[in-house]
């Protein structure tokens, strides 16, 4: 697989009291197909990545910076929670479940660009300065492992309100901000807890 990749889905990044910050990609329409993947960051800096198959799990861990890769079932669900929606995501010894808040002052910037506009390469390349000012740890634009190159087109953005779970039985805590910024490539998520709708492309070089 080589050339320009689309993944089109949302991404949830949220951190933990307990020191744990937890990506969660969960992508409608993918080379790949439909499917949902973990990359988790424990308070000791150990990086796992948690992937549905073999496959994801080889594309995913080419393209990131993981120390540990296992392959498990992921299954991301919604579900409704005090006063809104959430998810609820089971990958391995990870229990997750969030509540999304209201959308994000920047969600609604987001939202009144054209898809085309926003979700393109040309935009994240324009828009990465920007977004590393005001979003530490945050880049649009980047090199990625294995020479590929990477660019991300936001298209929304809901806090995320809530979170209880547990990660290898130990208790994750309360919601907190993802702090320190998670370092499984040049781009964390953003600090506040949230859910991003975005498409990722990534270029994949011939091999």
């Amino acid at each position: 697989m080589h050339g320009r990749q689309r993944f089109h889905g949302r991404i949830a990044g949220v951190g933990s009291t307990s020191g744990v910050r937890v990506v969660v990609g969960r992508w409608d329409r993918s080379p790949m197909g439909a499917f949902a993947d973990v990359m988790l960051e424990q308070p000791d800096g150990h990086r796992v990545l948690l992937a549905p198959d073999t496959a994801v799990a080889a594309f995913v861990s080419d393209t990131y910076v993981f120390d540990e890769v296992v392959v498990t079932g992921v299954d991301v669900s919604p579900v409704a929670g005090g006063m809104g929606q959430g998810w609820a995501v089971t990958a391995g010894e990870l229990r997750l479940s969030f509540t999304l808040g209201r959308r994000a002052p920047l969600g609604w910037a987001l939202r009144a660009l054209p898809t085309p506009v926003a979700s393109s390469t040309a935009f994240a390349t324009a828009a990465d300065p920007v977004a590393r000012t005001l979003l530490r740890g945050v880049s649009t634009r980047g090199q990625a492992r294995s020479g590929r190159r990477e660019w991300y087109g936001a298209l929304d953005l809901h806090r995320v309100t809530s979170l209880t779970g547990s990660w290898r039985g130990t208790d994750l805590g309360e919601l907190a901000p993802v702090d320190p910024p998670c370092r499984f490539g040049f781009s964390s998520t953003p600090r506040a807890p949230g859910v991003t709708s975005v498409v990722t492309t990534v270029e994949v070089l011939a091999g």
